[in-house]
């Protein structure tokens, strides 16, 4: 199975932080699965590194290499991406913040037929079956 993970799980991961749940350790540490990163967590990290460093110790190069030495596979934005950001499905009743990188990470999951692992409780209000709660 190809999964994508959300940011902050990609963080906790290659941090081996304790927020990370035993299901999503199980699912990235399972050989049968491949996992990716995305272009927009690292353009995230480099955003939120900038603003406030204090706040955001690792950058964008520190968080695309360990990743990598993780075994992660880069998952670049491509335009069918981007167009498909105004397709996502929100859950009758629910709102969303609207995060552009909630959104560009949902679009290349459902794209790509891959599932994104997230612990963003928001994500619970998209109506789409590409994302997985962990």
């Amino acid at each position: 199975m190809d999964y994508i993970l959300d940011t902050h799980i990609a963080m906790w991961a290659i941090d081996d932080d304790e927020r990370l749940s035993a299901e999503a350790r199980d699912i990235i540490s399972n050989l049968d699965n491949n996992i990716y990163f995305s272009a927009l967590s690292v353009m995230e990290i480099c955003i939120k590194h900038r603003k406030n460093p204090a706040l955001m110790k690792k950058t964008g190069t520190d968080l695309y290499e360990k990743c990598l030495d993780a075994g992660y596979f880069p998952m670049p934005l491509k335009p069918k991406h981007a167009i498909h950001l105004d397709d996502l499905r929100v859950k009758e009743g629910l709102s969303v913040n609207g995060d552009p990188f909630d959104r560009g990470l949902i679009a290349q999951a459902k794209q790509e037929n891959m599932i994104l692992l997230s612990h963003d409780r928001i994500m619970e209000n998209y109506d789409e079956p590409c994302i997985r709660m962990v």
